[in-house]
């Protein structure tokens, strides 16, 4: 029998989560044999034979079940969001003492001197490093190694640091998102974090496994690919150091999706609000840079019975790639689909579990199409369509409406990186773009803004969320944001991932002011949440809240006012 560390890495075994109200013993007693990871009193992850199941996943498992795909959300930042203002002024004093910030992303350079303290020693608590398997994994997650400060503070004095810790961050997304929301003040290079004494505990995610790339049909060349159950585990990680460590735990998450009902309803967003339920745990999440790439399509049907064509262009070196059609219950549709060449599939007859190939004639093209009439998670109704070897040119999607009672559907194709450039609706909606788990009730969420232009950055993903919830919650400084790369230099990079390092850290400042109240007090993620919102800065032409800004651009210090006059 395969060990559990086995069944987690290898290719041979599908990853399935799975929401139970089993107590863990009667949980082992169950599903034993299928390799059972905890991550919280609500989600397990099994793994089981990829032999053993069929090929259609969702129509055999169900969505939710089947774990996502995500990538990095990232192509005088603290100025801008009051943030130097909260940490010069002396009455405030705020930077970040007293707090954990953790970073679940491409991993870090800790060899960088803006992760050191003055004597040379780490600033990292921890590192997780999901992609080594040679050394011991932290509490019994199963996979994986973790280094602890002592052996990264050893990797730092020595001539040859990756010989004692080897981990990496060859893409540098991870290194750049912790430089901005904790690094280390470099006067010379005119460089300060948002919370530079705070502690930092990092997960380097593994990538995805080849199976679920190959059903999804994500094959990137240079895109990193992280699949849920590691992102999940990464955050059960930090859960359960911060506890150990007993601070206060701020985690900024830069990878997004556009896989899910855009509603908050994902394992992994149930998994952030279980977490954050009590005081002491925040999440910032990136909103995604999604707006201008024609990846959303809104219809809206203004009576019952109607039919409309959605038009998909595919572009030519696009091999594969799926779309998701969701409506909320009551509502129920049926899609036809029209080729390039003129080859008709009318809409079908809605039945519960019903799962069909199309073969086209003239094409090589092969649709797979799967209808959840009551999605698990969400109650509405998905339809997942699986395009393999797609004729270039315009595709026609018919969707009849069957149910009608207000006509609204959305489609979402992958997120950039996904799929090839060229892949577009023809007449796409740039709202209801956020990424997930951004869509999370309780993250904050944070949309991109340039502060140079004083304007929205034009590919931030905009709000609100399937079900018209409002988020994002703030915008912060995500164009051209300065920030440390390799080899101890420092650059600019643009992207809402920015948005939320920045944001993190003003959270990281907000909690450690509560910490220095004469009775010392840890501020639950509500308060934290309406003390920045309450603290953002609006512009007279604009209302509030709104689907590009939420409540407005990110002023620390403005939040710090309002409360202490």
């Amino acid at each position: 029998m395969s060990s559990l560390s086995d069944m987690i890495l290898s290719n041979d075994y599908a990853d399935l989560i799975i929401s139970y109200k089993l107590p863990m013993e009667a949980l082992q007693e169950d599903f034993g044999p299928y390799g059972v990871q905890t991550v919280t009193g609500n989600y397990a992850i099994l793994h089981v034979e990829r032999s053993l199941l069929p090929s259609n996943l969702i129509s055999a498992l169900g969505y939710a079940t089947i774990p996502r795909l995500y990538t990095t959300l990232n192509t005088a930042a603290l100025e801008a969001s009051g943030i130097l203002r909260v940490q010069s002024q002396p009455y405030l004093n705020l930077k970040g003492d007293g707090v954990l910030m953790g970073f679940i992303d491409t991993g870090i350079d800790y060899r960088l001197d803006c992760f050191q303290n003055s004597d040379q020693t780490s600033r990292i608590v921890s590192i997780w490093d999901q992609t080594i398997t040679d050394g011991t994994p932290p509490y019994n997650l199963g996979y994986g190694t973790e280094y602890k400060k002592e052996q990264i503070d050893q990797a730092l004095s020595s001539s040859d640091p990756l010989s004692v810790v080897p981990s990496v961050d060859a893409n540098g997304h991870g290194t750049f998102l912790a430089g901005i929301a904790a690094g280390t003040e470099n006067s010379s290079a005119d460089f300060i974090g948002a919370a530079p004494h705070s502690s930092i505990a990092v997960v380097k995610l593994k990538q995805a496994k080849e199976y679920l790339k190959d059903y999804f049909l994500v094959h990137p060349e240079d895109v990193p690919v992280y699949q849920e159950t590691d992102i999940m585990m990464g955050l059960r990680y930090l859960f359960l150091l911060s506890a150990h460590m007993r601070l206060p735990l701020v985690i900024c998450i830069g990878v997004g999706t556009t896989q899910g009902d855009h509603s908050g309803n994902s394992p992994l967003c149930d998994v952030i609000d279980n977490f954050s339920s009590s005081s002491g745990f925040y999440v910032s999440a990136a909103g995604g840079n999604e707006a201008g790439r024609a990846h959303h399509y809104l219809g809206n049907f203004s009576s019952p019975q109607q039919e409309e064509n959605v038009e998909i262009l595919v572009d030519e070196q696009d091999t594969g790639f799926c779309v998701e059609f969701w409506a909320q219950s009551p509502e129920l549709y049926s899609i036809g689909l029209t080729s390039p060449l003129g080859e008709t599939i009318p809409p079908a007859t809605v039945r519960l579990g019903q799962a069909m190939r199309f073969s086209f004639l003239l094409e090589k093209t092969i649709v797979d199409m799967t209808y959840e009439v009551v999605e698990f998670r969400s109650g509405g109704q998905l339809i997942f369509l699986r395009f393999q070897n797609p004729t270039p040119g315009i595709w026609r999607l018919k969707i009849r409406n069957v149910i009608y009672i207000n006509g609204i559907f959305h489609l979402w194709l992958p997120i950039t990186g996904f799929i090839s450039p060229g892949t577009v609706f023809l007449s796409p909606n740039p709202y209801t773009t956020l990424t997930s788990p951004s869509d999370a009730d309780t993250a904050l969420t944070v949309s991109a803004y340039d502060t140079y232009q004083n304007s929205l950055f034009i590919n931030s993903s905009r709000g609100y969320t399937r079900t018209n919830q409002i988020k994002p919650d703030i915008a912060a400084p995500g164009v051209n944001v300065y920030g440390p790369v390799s080899g101890n230099q420092f650059s600019t990079r643009t992207g809402t991932s920015n948005s939320a390092a920045i944001a993190a850290g003003a959270v990281a400042l907000l909690v450690n002011w509560g910490l220095n109240q004469t009775v010392p007090r840890v501020l639950s993620p509500a308060e934290v949440k309406n003390y920045i919102k309450r603290g953002a800065s609006r512009s007279d032409d604009l209302s509030y809240p709104n689907r590009e800004y939420g409540f407005g651009t990110l002023d620390l210090y403005n939040a710090f006012s309002t409360f202490i006059g």
